[in-house]
């Protein structure tokens, strides 16, 4: 029978199953932590305890949020043994089916091998597990010492980041040697070059700098970027810097050619 939860029915009628079911169909499947507060930085206090910062998670469609830094004891290593120990946050559905989430450490086994990491419930409550386990970090013992603690969980990106990548802004480009332009077009942090040419003139370049510059908001991240490779009857390539400098390498042979050229930049969106 179809109910509506996002109305009002004169009685209390959403459920947790229903926020948790939206969650996981607009989030996913997966477990994230959200890109808020200190994304549950944790810091290794001393030989057996740790703490876990503050931050936003969602497990199987469940928000758990972690107003507060919170301590968390790990059990002391042996001297001569390793061992992997688990932070996880645990959801547990418990008698009248209250539901609840904290963290948990989960010890691993001492071995004078190599450790691995130890069992975590994982049927998810999506699913009709009353118990699950969201994996945070690996907590890695060597004799008495605590490692370096190692993420097990995604930073779930903002929507607006999505947007961000699917921005689209063009212009055009005065190519060197000719009064001929090509289109420029950014999509999220990717450049695309593209057009065809006509060469007013030959010269062989040896990493030759060009007058022509790449405007700001398409400019390559690494130096020595290809932003321009020449096809025909040419052997000419551009390429690009972070500042926008343009070096040339090869000869355009006075001839019409193709252009192509795909790069990643840092630069700030240009304005629409």
């Amino acid at each position: 029978m179809a109910e509506l939860v996002t109305g009002h029915a004169n009685k209390a009628h959403a459920t947790a199953e229903q926020a948790a079911g939206l969650n996981a169909g607009i989030l996913g499947l997966d477990d994230y932590v959200l890109d808020v507060h200190d994304k549950l930085k944790i810091t290794v206090v001393s030989a057996n305890k740790v703490t876990i910062g503050t931050g936003e998670l969602v497990m199987q469609g469940r928000h758990v949020s972690q107003g507060t830094p919170e301590d968390l004891i790990v059990t002391n290593g042996s001297q001569g043994q390793k061992r992997n120990d688990l932070i996880v946050c645990r959801y547990a559905k418990g008698s009248q089916s209250v539901e609840s989430a904290k963290l948990v450490v989960v010890r691993g086994t001492p071995t004078t091998g190599t450790p691995t990491d130890p069992a975590v419930n994982t049927t998810s409550p999506l699913d009709g597990g009353t118990t699950y386990d969201m994996p945070l970090y690996r907590i890695p013992l060597d004799g008495i010492t605590i490692g370096t603690p190692v993420p097990l969980f995604n930073v779930l990106r903002p929507m607006s980041d999505v947007w961000d990548s699917l921005t689209q802004r063009s212009t055009t480009w005065r190519v060197p040697y000719s009064r001929d332009s090509v289109l420029l077009t950014r999509i999220g942090d990717i450049c695309f070059m593209g057009g065809n040419v006509k060469f007013n003139s030959s010269g062989q370049n040896n990493y030759t700098k060009a007058q022509e510059k790449l405007p700001e908001g398409y400019r390559p991240v690494i130096v020595n970027t290809p932003v321009a490779v020449f096809g025909g009857e040419t052997t000419f390539i551009c390429y690009g810097e972070a500042n926008g400098t343009v070096t040339m390498l090869g000869n355009p042979n006075s001839a019409y050619a193709g252009c192509t050229g795909v790069w990643r930049t840092a630069d700030p969106m240009p304005a629409a």
